[in-house]
């Protein structure tokens, strides 16, 4: 039975949640993701790095979808031949060479299904820098950098933080001629792995699960914390970073839940930006669950507008524009039928919320520096913007 066989067999006795990624069997170790209804496998008979093989599946997985836009049956059959072909380039004797996607595109393309003879990698694959490659020139040199937060919450029925923790990531778009360096200095508050006290008395930004991109010179940033890079070109993740820290509620929602002789359901909302006033939060969605025998619903707000959605079982208060230190109130009701079980506050869903407030993040993190260097001495204006939006953010009522 070959290893294919075998591992769908793996699957046919198993229910997809309780196998493993990482798997060994008669010898022989599997190494998977899926991908919609599409399995990436990689095995090996040698005591190799699994982190490695899974972390070269999802990239393979990136350069399919520059390729393809999409993966699934379709089209990994009718393009078997480039599949081949990129496989072929990612990857010799069982070593993974290069998995950037701009430097594969400049050999092989889409519309080509066989190589010619004469067709040569381009040299950044063979050089130090592989993921950019030579003589690029812009007639005018920018750099587009972005600092983007998520803040993933769950608030309980009283109002205390169950959880919280802000996932972060610096997103970089770079226009630039030549091989540029670029030294990036962040606050002095930003402590990298560990403890540590902030500058001038104020609270320590704490970083956690780090992760950089390849082009980062990381022996120069472990001696003197320094982020100094040769970055590729057009877009790209910097860095990313997790802060596992007490977060207040930037929108705190209150609501008041009344049942009127089990025939009518009350509901009394109050949400309340709680961040500073020149900080304004857009297109802020708040979903409240209903029950899902519902019916004549009314309803009205202070601002924005309100829509029952009885597909999704909840009624969706839309605010465009919520400016910090405001409070807004919705009001509604719904008949219930004439017959009804009292329902149990534990078993409601928790209300959600989703909101995008730009020129803000929660952590304090700020750019303070980013520096430029390249032989021919031209000039390039960074472009920085921060951002705040909500994650997995959740209020019980």
């Amino acid at each position: 039975m070959s290893c294919a066989e075998r591992f769908i067999s793996r699957l046919t006795e198993q229910e997809d949640l309780n196998i493993k990624p990482v798997f060994e069997e008669d010898g022989v170790t599997y190494v998977f993701i899926k991908l919609n209804d599409i399995y990436m496998l990689a095995t090996t008979s040698h005591n190799a790095n699994a982190t490695m093989i899974l972390m070269f599946l999802y990239r393979s997985a990136n350069v399919f979808k520059e390729y393809f836009k999409r993966i699934e049956e379709e089209s990994i059959t009718d393009n078997f031949v480039i599949i081949y072909e990129l496989f072929d380039e990612m990857m010799d004797f069982g070593c993974p060479q290069t998995t950037e996607s701009k430097i594969l595109q400049e050999y092989i393309t889409q519309e080509s299904y066989k190589l010619d003879d004469d067709v040569r990698p381009p040299p950044a694959l063979t050089n130090a820098v592989s993921w950019r490659g030579e003589d690029i020139y812009y007639k005018k040199n920018e750099v587009f950098l972005d600092v983007t937060e998520s803040v993933n919450l769950l608030v309980n029925a009283n109002g205390n933080v169950l959880h919280s923790e802000i996932v972060g990531a610096i997103n970089m778009k770079t226009k630039l001629s030549g091989m540029p360096e670029l030294r990036l200095g962040l606050n002095d508050r930003v402590q990298f792995g560990g403890a540590g006290a902030g500058v001038g008395g104020q609270k320590a930004i704490e970083m956690e699960d780090v992760n950089f991109h390849q082009c980062v010179r990381l022996s120069k940033f472990e001696t003197d914390k320094t982020i100094s890079f040769i970055p590729p070109d057009g877009k790209f993740e910097l860095m990313s970073y997790r802060l596992n820290t007490q977060v207040k509620p930037l929108i705190k929602v209150e609501a008041i839940v009344k049942r009127h002789q089990r025939s009518r359901l009350e509901y009394t909302l109050k949400a309340r930006s709680q961040f500073k006033q020149r900080s304004v939060a857009n297109n802020v969605v708040i979903t409240i669950p209903v029950p899902n025998d519902v019916d004549s619903p009314k309803y009205k707000c202070s601002m924005g507008k309100v829509s029952y959605k009885p597909e999704l079982d909840a009624l969706v208060w839309t605010i465009k524009q919520f400016q910090g230190g405001r409070e807004l109130m919705l009001v509604a009701s719904f008949g219930l039928p004439s017959i009804s079980d009292e329902e149990n506050p534990d078993d409601r869903p928790p209300v959600k919320v989703q909101f995008e407030i730009p020129y803000f993040t929660v952590s304090g993190i700020q750019v303070r520096y980013l520096k430029i260097i390249e032989k021919s001495g031209y000039q390039a204006m960074p472009w920085v913007r921060y951002i705040t939006n909500s994650g997995d953010y959740q209020i019980r009522i």
